[in-house]
C-alpha cells in the first residue's frame, strides 16, 4: 500500500478509504458482524481510514464495535450538520449543536478522540466563524484532531480559508467532494483550490452512486434495490455515458468498477477514494483493483467521453444553495417585475 499525506496534517492514509454508510442496519447490510468482516478486511488489505457520519443511521455504532482492539491503526473520521431529529437545533453547523454532537459521536464510537471531524454539508445559516471557533475548541481539548469539510463550493473553501487565519482559528485541513467518471465538476474550482489550500481531498461516489458497477444498464434490467429512491440511477444522460465506457474498460482488459477507481485517485488533486462496500464479495472486487493505473492514452479517451471539468446529469446528495433553492432569491418581487415591465411599455 502507498500511503499519501492528507493534506498537510502530516496524517497517512490509504488511498481507498472505508466508506461505512452501508453498514447502517437501516439502509445498508442488516447484518452488523458482516460488516465488521468488512472493516476488518480493509483493515487487513492496509487500507487506514474509515469514514463515517452521525447521520448514517446506527453506522457509528457498528463501526465502534468493530474497531475495538484496532481503535489506534485506524485513522477515523466522522461529520456533522445532517439532521438527527425533528428539533431544528439537531442540526447545522452552531456551536450549540456542534458541541453536543460530538459527544453522541465519541459515545457511539467508543473512543476519545476523532481523528478529522468534518462538517457534512455547508450550513448557509450559521456564520463559519462560528463554526470554525467550536471546532477550534474541540481540537485544542483533544477530542478532535483535525478539521475538515464536505460538499462545499469552492467560494466558501477559500472565504473559510481566509476567516480561519485573520481570527487565529482552526483551519479546514481536507474537503470531501462527489468525484468519478460521470461527476468531473470539482476539477474546474474546488479540486485547484483545494490544492492551492494544502487540502486533503476525500472523495465520495466513485462509482456513479452504482451506476458505474455495471451492474445498472440503459434497456437493461436494474437490480438495485435502492433505484426507486434515487433518480440519477435512472437518468438517461449518464446511462448513455454508462455504454461508452463499458466497451472502453473491456478494450483495457479492466472491470468497470477498476477503471471507476483507478480514474478518481489518478488526480494529483485526490488524497483518498472512499469504498463503499456494503459486503465482502464487494470489497473483493474493488481491493483486486488497488493497483490498477491508467495510463495517458486511456484517460485522453476518457477526456473525450467526459470532458474534464463537466458533470453528467445530477447527483441526488449534493449540495445545492439557498440561492438555487429558494425561488425568492432568484426573482424580484412580482410587483418591481411589474413595474419594471411598465417602464419599458
Amino acid at each position: 500500500m502507498q500511503y499519501r499525506t492528507l493534506g498537510r496534517t502530516g496524517i497517512k492514509v490509504s488511498p481507498y478509504a472505508l466508506g461505512t454508510l452501508m453498514f447502517a442496519t437501516s439502509v445498508g447490510n442488516a447484518d452488523p458482524a458482516e460488516s465488521a468482516r468488512v472493516l476488518h478486511k480493509a483493515l487487513d488489505a492496509g487500507i487506514n481510514f474509515v469514514d463515517t457520519a452521525d447521520a448514517y443511521g446506527d453506522s457509528e455504532e457498528v463501526v465502534g464495535r468493530a474497531l475495538k482492539g484496532r481503535r489506534d491503526a485506524v485513522v477515523l473520521a466522522t461529520k456533522v450538520s445532517r439532521p438527527m431529529g425533528e428539533d431544528p437545533n439537531q442540526q447545522g453547523a452552531s456551536r450549540r449543536w456542534i458541541m453536543r454532537a460530538v459527544e453522541g459521536s465519541l459515545r457511539r464510537l467508543q473512543t476519545d478522540h476523532i481523528d478529522l471531524y468534518q462538517i457534512h454539508r455547508p450550513d448557509p445559516f450559521t456564520d463559519v466563524e462560528e463554526t470554525l471557533s467550536a471546532l477550534s475548541d474541540l481540537v485544542r481539548s483533544g477530542k478532535v484532531r483535525a478539521i475538515g469539510a464536505s460538499g462545499t463550493p469552492a467560494s466558501d473553501i477559500v472565504e473559510a480559508q481566509w476567516v480561519a487565519e485573520r481570527r487565529g482559528l482552526e483551519r479546514f485541513r481536507t474537503e470531501q467532494p462527489v468525484y468519478s467518471l460521470l461527476n468531473r465538476g470539482i476539477e474546474r474550482e474546488v479540486l485547484p483550490v483545494a490544492q492551492r489550500y494544502g487540502l486533503g481531498t476525500l472523495v465520495w461516489g466513485p462509482l456513479g452512486q452504482g451506476l458505474l458497477t455495471g451492474r445498472v444498464r440503459k434497456g437493461g434490467p436494474n437490480d438495485l434495490r435502492r433505484a426507486r429512491f434515487f433518480k440519477h440511477l435512472n437518468d438517461e444522460r449518464r446511462l448513455d455515458v454508462v455504454e461508452q465506457l463499458v466497451p472502453l474498460a473491456a478494450e483495457a482488459g479492466l472491470p468497470l468498477t477498476h477503471l471507476a477507481m483507478a480514474f478518481t485517485i489518478a488526480h494529483p488533486g485526490v488524497t483518498s477514494a472512499l469504498l463503499g462496500a456494503r459486503t465482502e464479495e464487494q470489497l473483493d472486487d474493488l481491493l483486486a483493483g488497488l493497483d490498477v493505473a491508467l495510463g495517458d492514452d486511456l484517460l485522453d479517451r476518457i477526456d473525450e467521453i467526459v470532458p474534464p471539468g463537466t458533470d453528467v446529469g445530477t447527483v441526488d446528495q449534493t449540495y445545492l444553495p439557498p440561492a438555487l433553492q429558494v425561488p425568492h432569491l432568484r426573482r424580484r418581487p412580482v410587483a418591481e417585475r411589474a413595474a419594471a415591465s411598465a417602464a419599458l411599455v
